[in-house]
């Protein structure tokens, strides 16, 4: 008997070897497919398997090959909104219910695209609805990866009361005004990330097209890789020396005398700069703190406390409560940035207090920048005071060097497009929505080639040809210039401007929907809108305006400047400039809004002469022109419209559509040689 059942658990045993038929996380429940002739539907299973797949009345079989991977195309030009089960039939048998078939948009990019619906100004508005099947997202998580994988995780969800809060707002709303006017089921593919380049979402093919770009790319992609073997090495010395040297820290039991109460016998210290007094140690342990007063307009966004790239290692307190810190094991290296990232409910109106102990054991402590929350550098004065202190360090006896600190993973080329965009090809979609650039800001003539590339990449890499790509411009943000000057955001707007020489692209202008306070404005409905705008009229053959009219040519003529314009959106429009400007909405704050020409017909259009001294301007509409002047330049050279991080302009074309902001000439620009 006992050969009979060895040979029994062996047949039973192979069996189980045998691989069930598998799909990627987005074939599941509540699923959206595209209307499309093209649908393809794929998986893994046993090699040679035959797999079946159903949907309604449609049915397609295949065989899976030598690596067991498997793929059918359902022809869903035609199909029904659904529901519909969807079935996928090999050993095994997978049935995904709910599934409904309309138009699929990915929705991509920062902070600004991942902001939820919860977040923003119409949350009230919209989390009142009572469900809605016909709108659903399907949300990415995050994931960094070095090499493109087919591995991920994701959800799809329904929008009704209790899932619509996390919902991205812009996707929302963009797919909320897709299936108003198409009565057609709206799936949003939710893959973004807050403060990420746009290099970090573009695909590895791509990069070789740009020898700059592809020479920093092959950097930073060795540098992360001989790094962790140099990090683990450096952890496994400096305990060895903490140890051989007695240094290790000695951290008091009770923090409360240092992160609250009073600071009577403290130091006065300034930062940025090295700390140091008669009553503070070289080495050891010091707590710095500060009390910062908060107006109600800064509080109740999430907000992130930076202490620089200090020497020492750090323990940071917000009004009491520990924040996070860093020490030897988890200390990214020479250089690195540390955030520590807080809820919004952190932060109270008036006075906060922030606390940070350092500890340095072989070196004097040194902030090389001033710590700062979020938007607010805290330069200047600190109380500083001594927890304990070491002896000198002996001189035949140093501490081991960090290595340098690597690139952020999602900073890094290529890591996000391989964790969370390549996984989803070829999954049917129509087309793309961006919500990106902050974080390209300050290499914003580099983004004339970077933002390129990662369309055309994005394009090569799901071969559906050149699928809709509408994006967001940057909206304002920022202080209000008083004279008009330089700005890398502007730098900015204008490299994606010129991306729309891209086929099948389309731009938001949005100069006009910011916050001076906050780079994250909450009119995100607006910013869907006119999203939307362009997909309806591009893609849906609607009769919808969807551009502003666009800057043409300009020609000097005496002391003016014509500015001609192409009209195809319609009309030149001169709306009234508005008399306060959002400060934050989160907290209804305005400011007023001063104006820079205050007797001309157009706000914020700036002029030079051969000196490329710029002056405000008036200018006033002519038919599909615009005259600007001003009595200070009577030779003028160039023109430049909303050119500043937070703009005021009251260009317009029909539907309260903003001119794009533009410039008339080609002098050298301050991101000229800023490189990723």
């Amino acid at each position: 008997m006992k050969p009979f059942r060895l040979f029994l658990a062996m047949i039973i045993s192979g069996s189980s070897l045998c691989a069930d038929v598998t799909v990627p996380a987005i074939f599941s429940d509540h699923a959206v497919l595209q209307r499309s002739s093209e649908v393809p539907v794929w998986g893994k299973a046993e090699p040679k398997e035959e797999v079946s797949v159903r949907l309604g009345g449609l049915s397609q079989k295949t065989v899976a090959d030598a690596d067991g991977r498997w793929k059918v195309i359902l022809d869903l030009s035609k199909a029904a909104n659904g529901p519909f089960e969807l079935i996928i039939e090999g050993r095994n048998t997978i049935t995904i219910k709910d599934v409904v078939v309309g138009e699929v948009w990915l929705a991509s990019g920062q902070s600004n695209m991942e902001m939820n619906l919860g977040s923003v100004d119409s949350a009230e508005k919209e989390l009142a609805r009572s469900a809605n099947p016909m709108v659903r997202e399907f949300r990415v998580d995050r994931a960094a990866k070095h090499d493109p994988t087919e591995d991920y995780r994701g959800t799809w969800y329904v929008a009704d009361p209790q899932t619509l809060g996390a919902f991205s707002a812009v996707g929302y709303h963009f797919a909320l005004k897709l299936e108003e006017e198409l009565k057609a089921p709206v799936g949003i593919i939710h893959s973004s990330w807050g403060g990420t380049p746009v290099e970090a979402w573009t695909t590895l093919e791509a990069f070789k097209k740009d020898p700059k770009l592809n020479a920093s790319k092959q950097v930073m992609r060795r540098t992360l890789a001989e790094h962790p073997p140099l990090k683990e090495a450096y952890v496994r010395d400096f305990a060895a020396w903490l140890d051989r040297t007695g240094r290790a820290d000695k951290p008091a039991g009770d923090v409360k005398p240092f992160v609250e109460g009073s600071t009577e016998g403290w130091a006065e210290v300034n930062l940025p700069g090295v700390v140091a007094g008669s009553s503070l140690p070289t080495n050891g342990a010091v707590w710095l703190r500060r009390d910062i007063d908060i107006p109600a307009a800064d509080v109740g966004a999430a907000f992130a406390i930076g202490v620089g790239p200090l020497e020492g290692f750090e323990s940071v307190y917000w009004n009491g409560e520990l924040s996070g810190s860093t020490t030897y094991e988890n200390y990214q290296g020479q250089g690195s940035y540390r955030w520590f990232y807080q809820a919004g409910d952190k932060m109270k109106v008036g006075v906060n207090t922030i606390a940070i102990r350092v500890f340095a054991p072989s070196g004097k402590i040194n902030f090389p920048s001033a710590p700062q929350i979020s938007w607010m550098p805290l330069n200047g004065p600190w109380m500083a005071k001594a927890e304990y202190e070491l002896p000198a360090l002996a001189e035949a006896d140093p501490a081991p060097t960090a290595p340098a600190c690597p690139p952020r993973y999602e900073d890094s080329p290529a890591y996000l497009f391989n964790g969370m965009i390549n996984p989803l090809i070829p999954y049917a979609i129509k087309g793309a929505i961006w919500y990106q650039g902050e974080s390209n800001a300050g290499r914003a003539f580099q983004y004339r080639k970077a933002f390129p590339l990662l369309i055309e990449g994005w394009r090569a890499a799901w071969g559906r040809g050149d699928f809709p790509f509408y994006f967001c411009q940057l909206a304002n943000f920022q202080q209000k210039p008083s004279a008009p000057g330089e700005s890398s955001w502007a730098e900015l707007r204008e490299a994606q401007s010129m991306t729309l020489s891209l086929p099948h692209t389309g731009q938001a202008v949005l100069f006009d929907v910011g916050e001076t306070g906050d780079i994250h404005p909450r009119n995100k409905e607006e910013v869907a809108e006119r999203l939307a705008r362009l997909a309806l009229a591009r893609d849906y053959d609607r009769k919808v305006v969807d551009s502003a009219p666009v800057y043409a040519s300009a020609e000097i003529k005496g002391s003016q400047v014509v500015v001609k314009f192409d009209l195809k959106g319609g009309e030149l429009i001169a709306r009234p400039v508005p008399e306060t400007q959002d400060i934050r909405t989160v907290a209804s704050v305005k400011a007023p809004l001063v104006r820079n020409s205050p007797d001309s017909e157009l706000e914020g259009f700036a002029i030079c002469g051969k000196d490329r001294k710029w002056v405000w301007a008036d200018a006033k509409i002519e038919g599909d022109t615009v005259v600007v002047s001003s009595p200070s330049v009577a030779e003028p050279v160039a023109v430049r419209y909303a050119w500043s991080d937070n703009p005021t302009g009251n260009l317009y074309g029909p539907d309260d559509l903003p001119v794009s902001p533009f410039r008339t000439d080609n002098f050298p620009i301050s991101t000229q040689d800023s490189r990723y």
